[in-house]
C-alpha cells in the first residue's frame, strides 16, 4: 500500500514539474520566475490537488486552465 502511495506522489510531482516547464516555456520565463508566479497564485497546490482530473488533459488545455486560474486569483 505504501508503494502505491509513493508512486502516486511521484506521478503528481512529475505532473506538476511538467506543468511548470510548459508554463515557463509558453511565457518565456526562467524556472525561478515561473515558480514564483505559479506559487504566488496557489497554482502548484491546485495542480497537485486536482491531479486526477488535470493529468488526463492535453498540455494546451492545462496551460489555458492555469491562465484562467491565475486571472480569477488576480481579481480576488
Amino acid at each position: 500500500m505504501q508503494l502505491i502511495i509513493m508512486n502516486k506522489q511521484q506521478d503528481i510531482s512529475y505532473f506538476v514539474s511538467f506543468c511548470i516547464e510548459q508554463y515557463k516555456n509558453s511565457k518565456h520565463l526562467t524556472g525561478d520566475e515561473a515558480m514564483r508566479q505559479l506559487d504566488s497564485f496557489g497554482v502548484l497546490d491546485y495542480l497537485a490537488d486536482n491531479y486526477e482530473m488535470l493529468h488526463t488533459q492535453g498540455h494546451q488545455w492545462i496551460l489555458e486552465d492555469i491562465e484562467e486560474f491565475i486571472k480569477i486569483r488576480q481579481k480576488s
